[in-house]
């Protein structure tokens, strides 16, 4: 999907049961380019949107939960993007796969989720916030980090 004269590519790379593709991180320029109070609200409109989402039952129910769930993503986001070790400071080390088991993760949560975090980088890319190299970069690495993420079949 490409939004307004952006090329960046918004494709879901599908997923094959059992392949956990290898993960490149994002390009560090992206977390420079928005800075630390841009990544903390990219991920606060995406848990907003999560919140009202057809995946909600996945997060927390309060709204003032959701929002700090948001800003334990934004933590593991900045330093996934070689920014302060935020997440490792507050949570321990991020094992994003065993903190997520005991959620039913299905493929079609993985595209919800997928959709949403899109509609949510939306501002950065109207507001030319950030390349659209460091944009891409950063959807590559989410689109393959949310495969490693699923844990269950859909029913």
């Amino acid at each position: 999907m490409q939004f307004g004269t952006s090329s960046i590519d918004f494709s879901i790379l599908p997923y094959q049961e059992g392949i956990n593709p290898p993960v490149t991180k994002p390009n560090p320029g992206f977390l420079t380019d928005i800075g630390e109070e841009g990544m903390r609200d990219l991920l606060e409109r995406f848990y907003m949107k999560l919140f009202e989402s057809p995946i909600k039952e996945l997060f927390p129910k309060d709204k003032e939960a959701m929002r700090e769930a948001g800003q334990f993503s934004a933590d593991f986001f900045i330093q996934i993007c070689g920014g302060t070790p935020y997440f490792n400071q507050h949570r321990g080390a991020p094992q994003m796969r065993g903190r997520h088991a005991p959620f039913r993760i299905t493929p079609t949560a993985r595209l919800h989720w997928l959709v949403l975090f899109e509609e949510a980088l939306q501002p950065i890319i109207d507001n030319q916030l950030s390349s659209e190299e460091n944009i891409q970069s950063f959807w590559n690495y989410i689109n393959v980090f949310s495969q490693w993420m699923i844990n269950t079949k859909e029913a």
